[in-house]
């Protein structure tokens, strides 16, 4: 089986708070191929890395991100899986570039709930701040929201389209291929053959997430063969993958405290 690159999902949450500097260093430290993160727009046109819009889904503060400063922002606390306040603070965009080796691939997913066009603004101000740099060539923008990924590849900018529904899929990959978008990313429980041939067949790139079962890695690239998976245990997961395909293999886990997690997206 030939295994797909393993993005750590919200930077490892397997491995400290969402998006938080403890996961990255944790993604870092076992081995990964790639991140993913989410990303806000703040008022004053700052970039912070949060999983939800909403502050109060996953920090200390109150409000909309869009409504607060970023220097406010990352004074406040991530709150950990039973919602206790950690120790960790959000991180912005530029916090993150700076940890990460140079070569190591970004997907940054742009967040804005219900608003098309806040999406829009977050992507195009992304966009404007690394398009001339060298970050640019790491970058890739992705978003549930067909304007973030429009924008991003009206800048340039590589970008993937999250899929949701399994009807339609030649208008999907027409729309994307007139937009300039690059990829999909379909939820694994709807990543089919037929649908992984349709986008490839256009020139698409395929990715999925989240996955952490290594049976249901295996099932998936058996299938659809992605060119990437999102994980929120990258290391834990190679392991068991390599460790389910060839049960004699030694291989030791990594986080085995995380052995028995499931998948959920987003």
């Amino acid at each position: 089986m030939l295994a797909p690159s393993l993005y750590a999902h919200r930077l490892g949450r397997a491995y400290g708070p969402d998006s938080s500097g403890k996961a990255l260093a944790g993604a870092l430290a076992s081995g990964v191929d790639g991140l993913e993160t989410d990303v806000c727009l703040t008022s004053d046109g700052e970039l912070v890395l949060l999983h939800d819009p909403l502050l109060s889904l996953g920090t200390t503060l109150d409000g909309w991100a869009h409504e607060h400063t970023a220097a406010a922002i990352v004074q406040a606390r991530i709150l950990d899986r039973d919602r206790v306040p950690s120790a960790e603070r959000p991180l912005a965009l530029d916090e993150l570039l700076a940890r990460v080796p140079g070569d190591l691939p970004i997907q940054v997913e742009v967040k804005a709930h219900a608003d098309p066009d806040l999406a829009r603004r977050t992507a195009a101000a992304l966009c404007e701040r690394y398009r001339s740099g060298p970050e640019r060539r790491r970058l890739e923008v992705i978003s549930f929201h067909s304007a973030a990924c429009a924008t991003a590849a009206v800048y340039g900018l590589r970008s993937r389209l999250v899929v949701w529904a399994d009807y339609a899929p030649e208008a999907l990959a027409a729309w994307a291929v007139s937009r300039g978008v690059t990829g999909v990313s379909v939820e694994h429980f709807l990543l089919s053959p037929k649908l992984a041939s349709v986008f490839r067949l256009a020139g698409l790139s395929v990715s999925t997430g989240t996955v952490n079962d290594a049976e249901l890695l295996a099932r998936i690239t058996e299938l659809t063969g992605p060119d990437a998976v999102c994980t929120d245990r990258p290391a834990g997961l190679r392991a068991e993958a390599l460790r389910l395909e060839d049960p004699s293999s030694s291989v030791a886990l990594v986080d085995p405290e995380f052995a028995t997690a499931g998948s959920g997206r987003a």
